[in-house]
């Protein structure tokens, strides 16, 4: 994490069974690794594959800001809830002091909704 900081992540039920079929690397025990050295994906692989699909006018950030319009804009989701689940930081000393918990359960409601929310197709 960019905060050096541990950021526990609720995973939806929709990510974990993908994940539960995602095969495996035998080079690696990380879950996303670059399949020829057995590391970390390079923080540009996203955009690279964005690239390859020819969506040069998506970017990774824009990922974020999409989670982050939705939460506010279609759920009733605290404000804090929704930030925690983006890791981003209290810029209030004296309230950053008191928020000891990473609302955890919370975020998992959050993140499922959020699955639910993204894997429906949308009518346009």
């Amino acid at each position: 994490m960019k905060a050096r900081k541990e950021h526990r992540v609720p995973l939806s039920k929709a990510a974990l069974n993908l994940l539960i079929d995602l095969p495996r690397l035998e080079v690696s025990n990380l879950l996303f690794s670059d399949a020829r050295k057995g590391k970390p994906l390079s923080n540009t692989a996203m955009l690279m594959v964005l690239r390859r699909m020819k969506r040069n006018y998506l970017t990774t950030h824009g990922f974020r800001s999409t989670f982050r319009d939705w939460a506010s804009e279609v759920t009733h989701y605290p404000r804090e809830v929704c930030e925690h689940a983006l890791s981003h930081t209290v810029e209030n000393v004296v309230e950053a002091a008191y928020r000891r918990g990473d609302l955890f359960e919370k975020r998992r409601c959050l993140m499922d909704d959020w699955a639910k929310y993204a894997t429906v197709v949308q009518e346009i």
